[in-house]
């Protein structure tokens, strides 16, 4: 049950730094500040594993890692793991979009500093923090693999697994120990790296809590082909020779493609999945649910029909439907897990029986404004909502509120006007009372609309490369003025 709150929509790459990308230090924990005091209860944020093509979370390497990038150099500064003077004279970056080339590059060089020092300089304390990590149970299904799969990214210039050596593309046993062994150093140093991000992802965690602030996480429904995922798990996925993709994921034509989207992601062998018991889904389900509160499961309609593409396509529109696993799927992690806390994502062309499994499962549901004035009577406008669902402004997928209204026609724009009882030059706030007015349980915010922002603040493009992913908040941005709006739209509707 959704108790009737308030929430935001921010990943941490967007928070304000001087460091050319928001990380998981003390800007996050003002954020949370800033947040707390506009009565928000929510933060929401995007997959939080290493991104792969074009910089995307939803296309991570990894569904159980941590991305690197998020881990803060002030905090690794704070606790010795980083002399003070790598941090002097930071280049100067891009102060409203995220220059991937250069951070990345700036600070894969820092974290090799932090990992040296480690080294030479660390208390044993923290080293016997390193090994318990290493060790421990919620790593043991995962970090090996990523670890080395990483270390051998690098060895093979960054190419993907699929090219590697065909004994290690093939995980035969004897190139594996070969390369273990001579690669233990390199290995030790992505073990390290996984330690940070969830070391200081623990401690925002529990700082959020502190404010009273939930997580909520975000779980893609497919991972990255690149991925060590597929590598190690290669059996679970529609694979052809080499580890090729035979069949990939996406959606037919819809309201964001005229040609859908191709994903490009190597769909699921479910019948495979099922023999297993779904251990692997279990254990990607209990990996996120560490890390939030509370989950949204991405891509919802895909468990009930997922639509699949022939590798060879370059659109989405000559795919199929093929049933995905249903019910069961989701008997087995309850089974294992219990209670799920979980937001479906069920948004595009619903059937009957996806929102029959939905209802049955007691999953809440998302409605989003910005897509009930395309229709008469739309399910998405606020006096549809139910208390069992989630309503956002706009998602990460979306223009922003102010981007999305500039791009309509004189009608359209009356219409939604009228509606919400709103002026032109106050659109994101009549938005936003709407989806707090809503009788929907809970009701998200991306920061963009709370700033006012258009279009060149827009996070994602569907079905656009490049660009995307790359907007920066910045800190003068957080005012009092607006928390204080935020907050007593919050008391005023009952969310606060």
């Amino acid at each position: 049950m959704i108790s009737r709150s308030a929430g935001l929509l921010l990943h941490p790459t967007s928070l304000p730094s001087r460091f050319g990308i928001g990380d998981l230090g003390s800007e996050a924990e003002a954020f949370l500040d800033w947040a707390a005091a506009a009565g928000q209860r929510i933060w929401q944020v995007l997959p939080l594993g290493p991104p792969g093509f074009d910089n995307s979370p939803y296309d991570t390497q990894s569904s159980f890692a941590g991305d690197p990038l998020l881990i803060s150099p002030e905090r690794l500064r704070e606790e010795g793991l980083l002399d003070a003077s790598a941090l002097k004279d930071p280049p100067a970056f891009p102060a409203e979009r995220i220059a991937f080339g250069a951070v990345i590059e700036w600070k894969q060089k820092l974290l090799r500093l932090s990992w040296e020092r480690f080294r030479l300089h660390a208390p044993s304390g923290i080293r016997q923090e390193l090994s318990s990590f290493v060790e421990g149970p919620q790593q043991a299904g995962w970090l090996a693999d990523w670890a080395l799969y990483a270390a051998l990214r690098r060895r093979f210039g960054e190419r993907e697994w699929t090219s590697w050596d065909p004994p290690l593309r093939r995980r035969e046993p004897a190139a594996l120990d070969a390369v273990r062994q001579e690669m233990a150093e390199e290995i030790a140093y992505h073990e390290y790296l996984q330690f940070l991000f969830f070391r200081q992802w623990d401690r925002l965690k529990e700082a959020a809590h502190r404010r009273g602030v939930g997580i909520m996480g975000d779980l893609p429904i497919y991972t990255a082909l690149d991925s060590a995922d597929v590598w190690a798990n290669a059996r679970l996925f529609q694979l052809a020779e080499e580890g090729r993709p035979e069949w990939v994921g996406g959606v037919p034509p819809d309201y964001f493609s005229p040609t859908g989207q191709l994903w490009g992601n190597p769909t699921y062998r479910w019948d495979r999945m099922e023999q297993e018991g779904y251990d692997w889904w279990i254990e990607r389900v209990r990996a996120n649910l560490r890390l939030a509160d509370l989950v949204r499961l991405d891509h919802f309609r895909g468990f009930v029909d997922y639509w699949e593409v022939p590798a060879s396509e370059q659109t989405a529109a000559n795919g199929r439907w093929i049933p995905g696993p249903r019910e069961k799927l989701f008997t087995a992690i309850r089974s294992a897990l219990g209670d799920l806390p979980v937001v479906a994502e069920d948004l595009g062309f619903i059937t009957p029986e996806v929102t029959r499994l939905r209802e049955s499962l007691g999953f809440p549901g998302m409605k989003v404004l910005q897509f009930a004035f395309g229709e008469p009577d739309s399910d998405h406008l606020p006096h549809h909502h139910v208390p069992e669902s989630v309503v956002y402004t706009g998602t990460h997928d979306n223009d922003t509120t102010r981007g999305w209204f500039s791009a309509l026609g004189p009608e359209e724009k009356k219409h939604v006007l009228q509606y919400l009882r709103a002026e032109e030059a106050d659109i994101e706030w009549g938005m936003i009372r709407a989806a707090y007015e809503s009788p929907a349980g809970l009701a998200i915010v991306p920061m963009q609309d709370v700033f006012g922002l258009g279009s060149e603040a827009r996070m994602n493009t569907p079905g656009k490369s490049g660009g995307n992913w790359s907007w920066r908040s910045r800190r003068e941005q957080f005012t009092p003025e607006l928390a204080g709006r935020l907050r007593q739209l919050a008391e005023r509707t009952g969310r606060f």
